[in-house]
């Protein structure tokens, strides 16, 4: 058991369940970036934008993963114990991220 489960209540299942939709919804991000990296090394000619582009993608699964688990549990921490929801670092890094892979790939179809 938890020790700060003494100050915690049980939120509505509402909420726990409109949690875990957003957890699977990040996870099936992450399945998408993976099979993105995946393919992009498998099926595009060998280019150092190729594989620049496929380890981002497979970075951006990884972090999205384990980030996406992270903000689960805080949230529904904080949903228990009536506190309000903790921001989340997530967003802006996935689209930085995404951002700089789309440059990449431009720049790699751009340049000879």
């Amino acid at each position: 058991m938890d020790p700060d489960s003494a100050d915690e209540n049980e939120p509505d299942y509402r909420f726990t369940l409109a949690n875990e939709r957003t957890f699977l919804a990040w996870i099936r991000t992450a399945f998408g970036l993976l099979a993105g990296g995946v393919a992009i090394d498998q099926l595009i000619a060998p280019s150092p934008a190729r594989t620049a582009i496929s380890i981002a993608c497979l970075s951006m699964a990884t972090v999205l993963a384990t980030g996406a688990y992270s903000r689960w549990r805080r949230v529904q921490r904080a949903m228990r114990q009536d506190k309000p929801l903790p921001k989340s670092a997530l967003m802006p890094a996935i689209a930085c991220a995404s951002g700089m892979i789309a440059v990449i790939a431009m720049l790699s179809v751009a340049l000879p």
